[in-house]
């Protein structure tokens, strides 16, 4: 039997544990190195584009509303400047459906680009917390013999400020996703009030703001190893055709160390150097030659380390980089599989209906039903008039005077008490009666339709059944 390649040969026990967690079942602490490159610092400028957002996100108003607003406690939804309310409850569906689907798409196409590109937990670990870390205490081997190092005034120092800012940090962003449920308005009302009369929400956002610090302090990359499901999602979603970023085995084996004026392909040896510098760098301890792994969160950190060492030894760029299995492998260049246009048709399908739900939806949403049990009334004047319950509700930022007129037979609708005056998001009930002419009713069952009007503007046409009496054969 012929020899198997090399790099098929290879260790493959690094599959039965994560990398940072040891046999005995003990955390090993993960000191990445400072990564730098073209693709970290596009990480960079991304990540504070997105931040720059979110922190700018809750004071953006469009039309009198918040950009984003997720109002759990008075059920109130925004996004981008449109309200959105429990009766919307379908369009949440189809929205995170259309959403599940995205990102069913976008794994099977290019793996977890969005970890480690848009993922919270990524940006704020390695874009800010881990910025400020190294600005502090160093880089990775100064980190590493500060924490091993006896309590001096130094690392008393410099772990308390660390510590102090982290915590200051996660108290900003905890009052930026409160500004998100309640609105920078009431934000800005509950900071200036005394503390005294806002004492639960005050240590409800003191613990908030320490998880995230204990999150990004300690927790870390554990949150995408063992939390984040995203990571297992891979083993389902993935193929040989998705675009990962890679190690190029084929190129890079066998692996060994540099010589100098040493013709490599003639003694056998890939371009992998085993410097061990795409490890050094890894935010989850990960060795990336051994190929796709739950723990990878597509950070690119690697490529950047790898690109600079091939650049050091005069060797082509690319030996980690984003590629598919296939590309690798087989020499085949990405291409749009079958399984990713099913995904794609799918989607478009989604998107397509929760578009034109969103562009057909009515300021308010209306029911009319017929009372039970009441049957038709003759009045004096010879109309027939039937009572109906009626429900409605505001889905506008604004107060709604409501007006009810028929609008597929002659007659009138009558308003039992005040006039229908909605507040925003309010849910109003009451009765009205239909009165319709008796000449007008040519069956015991009739279809009309009620328009709900406010001022002069038709907010949408509501139907219902009305009875009168049977008239006679012939008639």
């Amino acid at each position: 039997m012929s020899k198997q390649p090399a790099h098929i040969q290879r260790d493959e026990s690094f599959r039965d544990a994560i990398s940072t967690v040891d046999k005995k079942g003990k955390r090993l602490w993960v000191y990445p190195k400072k990564p730098s490159g073209r693709f970290t610092n596009r990480r960079q400028l991304f990540a504070y584009a997105l931040l720059t957002l979110l922190l700018a996100g809750p004071w953006i108003h469009i039309g009198g509303e918040p950009l984003l607003m997720i109002n759990i406690i008075e059920r109130r939804f925004v996004f981008f400047g449109q309200v959105f309310w429990p009766q919307d409850f379908l369009i949440f569906v189809i929205g995170i459906i259309s959403t599940i689907v995205f990102i069913a798409l976008f794994t099977v196409a290019f793996g977890r680009l969005f970890c480690g590109w848009a993922c919270p937990q990524t940006v704020f670990m390695e874009h800010v917390f881990r910025r400020i870390e190294y600005w502090i205490e160093g880089d990775w081997k100064h980190q590493q013999a500060l924490n091993k190092g006896p309590m001096t005034a130094e690392k008393l120092w410099k772990k308390s400020l660390k510590h102090l800012l982290f915590f200051a940090i996660s108290f900003v962003i905890g009052n930026t996703f409160l500004a998100y449920i309640v609105g920078s308005d009431e934000l800005v009302r509950i900071i200036t009030d005394p503390p005294s009369q806002h004492v639960g929400g005050l240590l409800a956002m003191l613990g908030f703001s320490a998880v995230f610090y204990g999150n990004f302090a300690f927790f870390r990359e554990q949150a995408c190893t063992t939390v984040c499901p995203y990571g297992r999602l891979q083993g389902v979603l993935l193929d040989r055709k998705s675009v990962v970023i890679a190690y190029d085995h084929v190129r890079g084996e066998q692996r060994s160390a540099w010589r100098k004026g040493e013709d490599r392909a003639a003694a056998g040896k890939g371009d992998c150097i085993d410097c061990k510098a795409c490890v050094h760098v890894c935010p989850t301890g990960i060795d990336i030659r051994n190929g796709t792994q739950l723990e990878c969160i597509n950070c690119t950190a690697c490529i950047d380390a790898c690109d600079h060492i091939m650049d050091s030894v005069g060797l082509p760029r690319g030996l980690v980089r984003y590629a598919s299995e296939s590309e690798i492998a087989d020499k085949k260049p990405f291409v749009f599989t079958l399984r990713m246009k099913a995904y794609s048709a799918v989607l478009l399908v989604l998107v397509g209906v929760l578009v034109t739900m969103i562009a057909t939806r009515s300021d308010t949403e209306t029911t009319l039903l017929r009372t039970p049990g009441m049957l038709f009334q003759e009045r004096p004047d010879g109309t027939i008039s039937n009572l109906y319950a009626l429900k409605t509700v505001n889905k506008t930022p604004n107060e709604l005077p409501l007006t009810l007129k028929l609008e597929s037979i002659d007659g009138e609708v009558m308003v039992v008490g005040k006039p229908i005056v909605l507040q925003p998001g309010e849910l109003a009930s009451g009765e009205v009666f239909i009165i319709v002419p008796k000449n007008a009713i040519h069956d015991m069952k009739t279809r009309v339709v009620v328009g709900v009007y406010s001022g002069d503007r038709l907010l949408e046409k509501v139907s219902t059944s009305f009875v009168g009496p049977l008239k006679p054969p012939g008639t």
